[in-house]
């Protein structure tokens, strides 16, 4: 595999993966999915006051869940992903041998959360089904 993939990568399909990974994230933190109970595991006081948002609270996951989204594209192509099945291994192998397993030590080893194991349910769900289907996206759509 070398950089010379980047250029031979399907860029819609990537943007379409990264804008729905974030996507996702919108609804999975929505008080009417798991947003309270993420707040519960942290240990935000739903009385206080929530911090003000800005362009970069949006703006950086944005980025971050697009350059994921170049990455599985790279691995899809140098592995030859390219139909639902093998997009589906693809999302399941990085979804969860690198962010949930990666989401996992951060909650052993944070011990400030009130609630760590909720905290991990829900983080590493988000990006494990994020991923999937961003590892979909980028098979299927070459």
């Amino acid at each position: 595999m070398s950089f010379d993939a980047i250029g031979e990568l399907n860029w819609l399909a990537v943007i379409v993966g990264g804008l729905i990974y974030f996507a996702l994230g919108a609804l999975w933190y929505s008080p009417a999915v798991f947003g309270r109970s993420w707040q519960r595991a942290i240990g935000w006081d739903p009385e206080r006051t929530p911090p003000e948002m800005n362009a970069a609270t949006y703006a950086v996951p944005a980025i971050a869940y697009t350059v994921i989204a170049i990455a599985i594209a790279l691995l899809a192509r140098a592995t030859g992903s390219n139909d639902v099945g093998s997009g589906l291994v693809l999302g399941l192998v990085v979804g969860i041998g690198i962010s949930v397993m990666h989401t996992l030590g951060d909650a052993v080893f944070d011990p400030n959360k009130p609630a760590p194991w909720t905290w991990f349910a829900i983080t590493a769900g988000y990006h494990a089904v994020g991923q999937l289907i961003v590892g979909l996206v980028v098979s299927v759509w070459r």
